[in-house]
This record gives C-alpha cells, sequence and structure tokens, in this order.
C-alpha cells in the first residue's frame, strides 16, 4: 500500500517519543532561504615543447571526457596560446582532475602541467 508523505514532515524534527500530531517540530531550512553556490575552478592545461598534440588530446577525452571535436580545439588553444580551460569544477573535483593529469603525464614520461584558477 502506498503512502503519501507529508511534506511538513520533511522540514521538521520531534523530540524522541513523540508522535506526529504532539510533534511542534522546528523549521529545519525555510523554503526561503537560499544555498550559496560552491566557488568554481577552472581547470587549464599549459603548453610546453615536449608533450605530444596525440597525449593532449587524450588526456581531454580520458579525463574531461570531452568529445574528439572539442579536445582538438582545447589542445589546439594549449599549443598556440600557451593555455586551454578544460572545464569549470568545484574545489575538489578540479583538484581531482589536476592530479589524475600530473598522474597520467609522469607515467606516459611527459611534463604536462595542469592547474586550476578560481573562476
Amino acid at each position: 500500500m502506498h503512502v503519501p508523505l507529508n511534506p511538513k514532515n520533511h522540514y521538521t524534527y520531534s523530540a524522541i517519543g513523540e508522535s506526529p500530531d504532539e510533534a511542534q517540530g522546528e523549521t529545519l531550512l525555510e523554503p526561503s532561504e537560499k544555498v550559496a553556490e560552491p566557488p568554481q575552478y577552472c581547470v587549464v592545461l599549459l603548453n610546453d615543447d615536449y608533450t605530444t598534440f596525440d597525449f593532449v588530446v587524450h588526456v581531454l577525452i580520458t579525463i574531461f571526457n570531452k568529445p574528439v571535436e572539442e579536445a582538438v580545439i582545447i589542445t589546439n588553444n594549449v599549443h598556440k596560446k600557451g593555455r586551454g580551460v578544460c572545464g569549470v569544477y568545484t574545489k575538489q573535483i578540479a583538484e581531482t582532475k589536476v592530479d589524475l593529469v600530473d598522474h597520467a603525464s609522469r607515467e606516459a614520461g611527459y611534463p604536462l602541467k595542469c592547474i586550476m584558477e578560481e573562476a
């Protein structure tokens, strides 16, 4: 049997032992309150004279889930402009992406640098 949920119960709590009818719950979060968005960070690949074009495309496809066409465009930016933005993420995700690029680069024997900057 399906029992519909009372939306009020999602926003309130009561003392242990009180029945829902006796509960004088306190509001945990007012519906009108806004939750602040977490700060965002750009993950950027930096150009060097040794990392191959193909490896940078591979990194963008495998670590950043970019389609081939977009990976080639970003790689061209890295090559021609000295840097290419891979994406904008929350701090923990950006840190993870930077670490993954650093690890993949070392494993492949390339000096590719990846940094994060506040967006």
